[in-house]
């Protein structure tokens, strides 16, 4: 697994990537006529659903037989394509809430540097209420 998410890192994207693949998202949804269905709460709940499907792939295994699994090529595929819908629904809801995701991520990850400074964090799982001693 840690293999192919340095595989993921070395391969750069454009700064209008993320924009792009919203696009696309919201241009398979359109040509289908799905957007009357998607409401905050129907995408909320898909969010949700997509993501249990995704917990099941590794629900009662051990960390060995996960391994094991994620060696295999299509089993590997079908957590690929899990992760996929839970990413496009997140998409499809940012996007009909008017949330610009790069926006949101890049805010988000500056709230996180300062909760979760390296210092205190690095090596360690503690919420950061722990970390400062809040």
């Amino acid at each position: 697994m840690k293999k192919s998410a340095r595989r993921s890192r070395s391969r750069p994207r454009s700064p209008g990537a993320l924009s792009d693949l919203v696009a696309a998202v919201r241009r398979f949804r359109d040509d289908r006529d799905w957007a009357q269905f998607h409401t905050p709460k129907n995408l909320a709940a898909a969010v949700a659903i997509e993501a249990a499907e995704l917990q099941e792939r590794f629900l009662w295994k051990s960390d060995a037989e996960v391994d094991r699994d994620l060696a295999d090529a299509a089993k590997l595929a079908g957590v690929a394509d899990e992760i996929a819908d839970v990413i496009m629904f997140a998409m499809l809801l940012s996007d009909r809430l008017g949330i610009d995701l790069a926006d949101a991520i890049t805010a988000k990850l500056a709230a996180n540097e300062r909760k979760y400074p390296v210092k205190l964090a690095r090596g360690n799982a503690r919420k950061y209420t722990e970390l400062l001693g809040n």
